[in-house]
């Protein structure tokens, strides 16, 4: 599978809601269709994509569709973080290595469905085949850009682009926070089937961490665009009861110093030498 590079002409209604996001997220690009080929970027990814599939003409991008279709890109991912780890805790636990990549790749397919719906009120396509990441290649391995293949969308009745080709129209918020919901799932389950046998965490662990970046997805996207009350409603519209494979409904709640939630999974950090239990983690009970 081989991705075309997009045309400088090509035009989408999700254009306008994906720049807003790029501008939200300091720490990660966010991009409709791949960068054109020569556009300065790392000059390879930091894990090779298996042969014959998740090729792309920017270098540094892999397509998700590869990751899930072969454990190799994960096991060089991890050996990459190993390396930074050792260096900076003198320690890289295997759980350690498999918790950081497991939230971070599925909070970052979390964060471009829970950024567009609570900007937009759209929804994207999440199919593996329709996302692309890419890791940083100096410093530390986490994800620093996430870009959107596809101009498919689904909205609701009032959206100004709803007669748009791309475009799907559901009745409401309710069917279009299912429709992210069931999408999210659908690829959660591809990395749970692919990552799963690489670590020994169970199933409910990588559900756990799902629901965790689905939770937070829109709660950060409030935040960031200086609402968070708003966050937190979409997050209740996501998760609003313990609905499989998910492990919980939203775990959002308002304390006297503001708003935080209980997290479902462990990322492993407190496994580092002299490192501590987060505060969210639910090790703390």
């Amino acid at each position: 599978m081989t991705v075309p590079a997009p045309t400088a002409t090509r035009e989408s209604p999700l254009a306008t809601t994906i720049t807003r996001a790029n501008t939200l997220t300091d720490w990660c690009e966010v991009s409709l269709h791949l960068p054109p080929p020569g556009t300065p970027t790392s000059s390879a990814p930091a894990f090779p994509a298996p042969s014959g599939s998740g090729s792309t003409p920017t270098p540094g991008w892999t397509v998700t569709e590869a990751l899930l279709s072969s454990p190799a890109g994960f096991t060089s991912w991890r050996a990459e973080l190993a390396i930074w780890l050792r260096e900076h805790y003198g320690d890289a636990p295997e759980r350690t290595t498999g918790g950081y990549v497991m939230s971070w790749y599925l909070s970052t397919v979390g964060l471009l469905g829970g950024t567009l719906f609570h900007l937009a009120r759209r929804v994207p396509s999440l199919r593996p085949a329709d996302v692309a990441i890419r890791v940083g290649t100096t410093g530390r391995p986490h994800v620093v850009g996430v870009a959107l293949l596809t101009d498919e969308f689904a909205c609701l009745p009032d959206d100004p682009a709803r007669d748009h080709p791309s475009a799907t129209v559901v009745a409401d918020d309710q069917a279009l926070a299912a429709l992210l919901r069931a999408r999210f799932a659908a690829h959660a389950a591809r990395f749970v089937t692919t990552f799963g046998p690489m670590v020994r965490f169970g199933r409910r662990q990588l559900w756990a961490a799902a629901t965790d970046a689905l939770d937070s997805a829109a709660w950060n996207a409030g935040q960031l665009c200086g609402d968070e009350a708003a966050g937190v409603a979409d997050a209740a519209l996501l998760l609003p009861d313990k609905t499989a494979p998910f492990t919980s409904a939203s775990t959002l709640r308002a304390t006297g110093t503001g708003w935080t939630r209980r997290r479902e999974s462990c990322c492993f950090h407190f496994a580092l030498p002299d490192a501590e239990v987060c505060a969210t983690c639910p090790r703390q009970g």
